[in-house]
This record gives structure tokens, C-alpha cells and sequence, in this order.
């Protein structure tokens, strides 16, 4: 019975002393890990400092730091007033005045240019807009080599849009071309937009601004040049 009874007490100091102990010390990083808290039985307790890698590591809800792949402005040194991301939008217009030009398609390009050169030289990138004031004349962009296809256009408009007596307008205050000068302005429209690229039209090789004058007996064109970018 004595053999008996001395083999029990272990058993009793394991079970009472120390398997308390080690509950009290564990359970609560377990908890804490879990979410969960002694304050949920009732109880006030925080959870023991130990050194245990284990009981040290962090929980697997710890929010984790993802660094950015891309900003919204690559890092720089230098303050660089020059760059296209340094710069402010800016605008710029001028009214060119064209000469009269007979009936027909005219290249006027080099005109336009020559006009809004020192404006347009202050842009790296952007639009111009072109607005021609006027209702019996119209702008396109076409070729800018062959005179040839100036002048076949001319005849095309002229088949296309019939003209004289035997044509059905009334429109006929000025003349017979009055109507179908109006007409042609609208086939082909009133506005241009290029875009603008280091200081420069950014046309195609072949590519360049027409002036299509529609009435027979023409008087100065004006087109309003809007610049805008940076």
C-alpha cells in the first residue's frame, strides 16, 4: 500500500503542479495567436514574457509591408525645371492673316508655320488647333508634293457639287458659286488638329495643311492657331 501510494505522488505534483504551470505560461500566446483573450473566460491576465522562438514569433494575422512596384513619379535628385513632368500646361494663339488665293486647293503650310515658329518653338508636346473663320472656304490635310492632287480635288468638288443655272439652290445672293461654296466648306470642314511634338508640327512626310478656297472671287482668310501643352 505504502509502495502504492509513493508511486502516486509524482503523478499528483505532475498533475496539479505542473501541468497547471505550463498552461498558465503557454495558453495565453496560444490565445493571443488565435485572437482570442483570458478576458473572454472573465479573467484579467496578460500573457507571460518568454524566450521561447516559438511563443516569441510573431502572429499569422501581423499585416505584412508590400513595397509599391510603380509611383506616380519616378524618384529624382535633381529638380529639373526642363522635364515634361516639371512643366505646367501652356497655351498660345495667333490669328494668321492668309492673302487671297484663287479658286482652288493651296498648300499654305510654310505660311502657317512661319506665322506660330517662335510659339511653337517653346512646346515639347501638345496640339495646335486651327480654325479657319470663314463659311465658303475650308482646311484639310493632304498631300503636300504632287500639285496634282490639289488640283484633281478641285475637280472632284466641282462634279460632286453641281454649280450654275441648271443647279437646284437658292442660295444665290452672291453668285453661283455662293451655295456650293458653302457645300464644299462643310465636306471638308473648318478645323484642324496636329499634334505637336519638341517644338514642331508632327505631320506625316507627304502631309501638309491645305487652304481650299471655294468662292470665285476671294477675299483675305483668317485662321485662328491655338496652341496648348507643354
Amino acid at each position: 500500500m505504502c509502495g502504492r501510494g509513493g508511486a502516486k505522488r509524482p503523478l499528483t505534483f505532475i498533475k496539479y503542479i505542473v501541468v497547471p504551470l505550463i498552461t498558465l505560461t503557454i495558453a495565453p500566446h496560444i490565445w493571443h495567436i488565435l485572437g482570442l483573450s483570458w478576458n473572454w473566460l472573465g479573467l484579467d491576465l496578460e500573457p507571460m514574457q518568454t524566450s521561447s522562438v516559438f511563443l516569441a514569433s510573431k502572429p499569422a494575422w501581423a499585416p505584412v509591408s508590400v513595397k509599391s512596384l510603380y509611383t506616380s513619379r519616378p524618384p529624382s535628385t535633381t529638380n529639373d525645371q526642363n522635364s515634361m513632368a516639371a512643366a505646367g500646361p501652356k497655351w498660345a494663339q495667333k490669328t494668321v492673316s492668309l492673302p487671297p488665293q484663287r479658286r482652288g486647293c493651296h498648300l499654305i503650310t510654310p505660311k502657317i508655320v512661319k506665322e506660330i515658329g517662335q510659339d511653337l518653338s517653346e512646346f515639347k508636346c501638345g496640339l495646335a488647333h486651327l480654325f479657319l473663320q470663314h463659311t465658303s472656304a475650308s482646311l484639310t490635310i493632304n498631300e503636300n508634293y504632287d500639285s496634282d492632287v490639289r488640283e484633281d480635288t478641285e475637280t472632284f468638288l466641282n462634279k460632286i457639287v453641281p454649280e450654275g443655272r441648271s443647279a437646284p439652290w437658292k442660295h444665290t445672293i452672291e453668285g453661283p458659286d455662293d451655295m456650293p461654296a458653302h457645300i464644299k466648306s462643310s465636306m471638308f470642314g473648318c478645323t484642324l488638329t496636329i499634334p505637336i511634338t519638341n517644338g514642331q508640327l508632327n505631320m506625316g512626310t507627304w502631309q501638309g495643311i491645305w487652304l481650299c478656297e471655294h468662292r470665285d472671287n476671294a477675299t483675305p482668310r483668317k485662321v485662328v492657331v491655338t496652341l496648348n501643352g507643354i
